[in-house]
C-alpha cells in the first residue's frame, strides 16, 4: 500500500484485476469497486446491506471521539441524525439558500477583482461563509479569521491522517493500539487534532445555542438541532460534531472543486474561451449569470461536471462502506464486515468510460441535462455523471447546495474574468501539474499561481457595484453580518 498517491495504485490495480478486487490489510478485508455498474448494484441497490462503516479507530475513535457522523456506524442513531441533516439540505430547502449564495458570490468576485493573487483564500471564504450561514446563522466576512484557518488546516490534517495507506495501519492491526504514543506518532497527532477540533466545534455550537436562547439567531440548522436536542437528549459534544462536520464538509469540498476549475482553465484555455462565448450569447455583458441561466448554459454546466470528474475531491470515496452480512456479486464472495471502497478516481479515469481521461473535455456531458442528484439516482449506471458525491444511503446530503454554489461560482468567474498563467523571469508561462495533489482521503490540487484579470472595465464596475449594493442593502456595516436573513425558518 503506497503512502503517497494511493489513488494511482488503486486505479492501476483496477485496470489489472478488473472492476472488483479485494485487498487483505492486516486483519481486515477491503473490497474495491471500480465500475459504475458495481457501485450501482452494491452501494445503491443493496444499500440496506452496504451502508455501515468499518471500525475506524484512528478516524472515529481518536480523531473524533466517536462523534463524527461521516464515520458513524449505520443504525438508529445515525439514521436520526441523517434525517435531521436532510431537513437542512434537501432539494426543497436548499433552494432557499440562493440569496446566501448570491451574496457570498458577489463578495468573492469583488475580492478576485481587487486582490486576485489571493484567489484560493477568496474561494475558500465563499464556501465557508455560505456554510456557516446555513449551519450557524452567521457568515464569515473575511478569510483573516483564525477559526476559518484552523478549520481548513485541521481538515487537511484529518484527511491526511485518515487516508487509505500506511497512516491507517493501526486500523488494520488492532494490537498496535496498545503501544505507547511515542512509538505511534499518528496516534498522538490524532488525539491532539481531536482536542483542538472539538474545542472549535463546541465554541460554534454553544455560541449558536446561546443566540437561540436569546432569540437573536438567524434561521439555520442549529435552531432545528436545538429543538431535537431537547427532545432526544444527545450531548453538546455530539451536537457540536454534527454541526462542525457539516461546516467542514461544506467548506472544503466546494472550494477545492472551484480551485481545480481555475487550474483547468489555465491548462485548457480553449475550454475557457468556448464557455465565455456561450455566456456572451445567453447572458450578455450587462448582467451577471443567475441560477435561472442553468437551463441555457449547457456548456458551462458541462464544465462544472467535468471539473468534478477531472479532479474529484473525494478521490477514493471519502470513507469506505461496510457490509453487514455475507453477500455475493458476480461469483465473488463478499464477507460480512468487509470494507467496501468506491474507487472514484478509478471510475472517473477509466478510458472506456471517458476516453483520454486526463484531458479536460466538457463535451463529454454535451447531452447531459441531469442535476447531480438526478444523475446519481439514474437506474442506468452508465448515465451517471460523477461519483464524487458517494452512493446509496451515504450519498452526500449537500449535493443540491454544492451544485448551485459551483454553477454560480464557475459561470460568474467566467463572465467577469480571464484566467491566464503567471510568467517566470524569462517570460515563460508557469503551468501547474494537474497530477500533483494534496494527500488524504479528501484532496485538491497543490497550490499554484494564476493571473486573474477583469475582462473589461464595464464588467469590473458591475462587480464592484453589485457588491457595494449588497453591502448597503443586506449587511450591518460594523459586523458584516446579515441585518435580516432572507431565508425563512424551515
Amino acid at each position: 500500500m503506497p503512502s503517497h498517491n494511493a489513488h494511482i495504485q488503486f486505479e492501476k490495480w483496477a485496470r489489472e484485476y478488473g472492476p472488483i478486487y479485494s485487498l487483505i490489510l492486516g486483519t481486515k478485508c477491503l473490497i474495491v469497486l471500480s465500475s459504475d455498474e458495481a457501485v450501482k448494484e452494491l452501494l445503491d441497490k443493496r444499500s440496506g446491506l452496504y451502508s455501515h462503516r468499518p471500525e475506524m479507530y484512528i478516524g472515529q475513535t481518536l480523531c473524533s471521539g466517536n462523534l463524527r457522523l461521516l464515520m458513524m456506524g449505520y443504525g438508529p442513531t445515525w439514521r436520526g441524525f441523517r434525517k435531521m441533516v436532510h431537513g437542512l439540505l434537501n432539494v426543497t430547502t436548499s433552494k432557499k439558500y440562493v440569496p446566501y449564495q448570491m451574496l457570498e458570490n458577489r463578495q468573492m468576485l469583488y475580492e478576485l477583482l481587487t486582490q486576485p493573487e489571493g484567489f484560493l483564500k477568496h474561494i475558500r471564504r465563499y464556501s465557508n461563509a455560505l456554510t456557516t450561514t446555513m449551519v450557524f446563522g452567521w457568515r464569515t466576512p473575511t478569510y483573516e479569521d483564525e477559526k476559518i484557518v484552523q478549520l481548513f488546516n485541521g481538515f487537511s490534517e484529518f484527511a491526511e491522517i485518515n487516508q487509505t495507506g500506511t497512516a491507517a495501519i493501526i486500523d488494520f492491526f488492532p494490537w498496535l493500539r496498545y503501544l505507547p504514543d511515542f512509538l505511534l506518532p499518528t496516534q498522538r497527532k490524532a488525539k491532539e487534532l481531536h482536542r483542538h477540533e472539538k474545542a472549535l466545534y463546541l465554541d460554534h455550537w454553544l455560541r449558536a445555542k446561546e443566540q437561540i436562547r436569546q432569540n437573536t439567531i438567524k434561521p439555520c440548522f442549529c435552531a432545528g438541532m436545538y429543538e431535537a436536542q431537547k427532545q432526544d437528549g444527545f450531548s453538546d459534544d455530539q451536537a457540536a460534531y454534527i454541526s462542525g462536520t457539516l461546516l467542514e464538509a461544506g467548506s472544503d469540498t466546494t472550494s477545492s472543486t472551484l480551485y481545480a476549475f481555475v487550474q483547468a482553465m489555465l491548462l485548457f484555455p480553449d475550454v475557457q474561451q468556448k464557455a465565455q462565448t456561450e455566456i456572451e450569447r445567453f447572458v450578455g455583458p450587462n448582467r451577471l449569470p443567475v441560477m435561472e441561466d442553468l437551463s441555457e448554459l449547457h456548456y458551462v454546466r458541462a464544465c462544472m461536471k467535468e471539473t468534478v470528474r477531472w479532479m474529484p475531491t473525494t478521490i477514493l470515496g471519502a470513507v469506505p462502506h461496510a457490509v453487514t452480512q455475507d453477500d455475493e456479486y458476480k461469483g465473488y464472495f463478499i464477507p460480512k464486515g468487509a470494507g467496501v471502497l468506491n474507487n472514484v478516481w478509478g471510475i472517473h479515469m477509466d478510458p472506456k468510460r471517458h476516453p483520454n481521461p486526463r484531458t479536460f473535455n466538457p463535451d463529454r456531458y454535451h447531452e447531459d441535462r441531469q442535476s447531480f442528484s438526478d444523475a446519481a439516482a439514474n437506474p442506468d449506471p452508465s448515465k451517471r455523471d460523477v461519483f464524487t458525491f458517494g452512493a446509496g444511503r451515504r450519498i452526500c446530503p449537500g449535493i443540491h447546495v454544492a451544485e448551485r454554489s459551483l454553477f454560480l461560482g464557475i459561470s460568474r468567474i467566467l463572465w467577469a474574468f480571464d484566467i491566464a498563467p503567471e510568467v517566470d523571469s524569462k517570460g515563460s508561462p508557469i503551468l501547474p501539474d494537474p497530477d500533483r495533489l494534496t494527500q488524504g482521503f479528501v484532496c485538491m490540487p497543490e497550490e499554484f499561481p494564476a493571473k486573474i484579470t477583469a475582462r473589461s472595465k464595464e464588467r469590473a464596475e458591475l462587480v464592484v457595484r453589485e457588491w457595494r449594493d449588497a453591502e448597503r442593502e443586506c449587511l450591518d456595516p460594523k459586523t458584516g453580518q446579515w441585518v435580516q436573513s432572507p431565508v425563512s425558518a424551515f
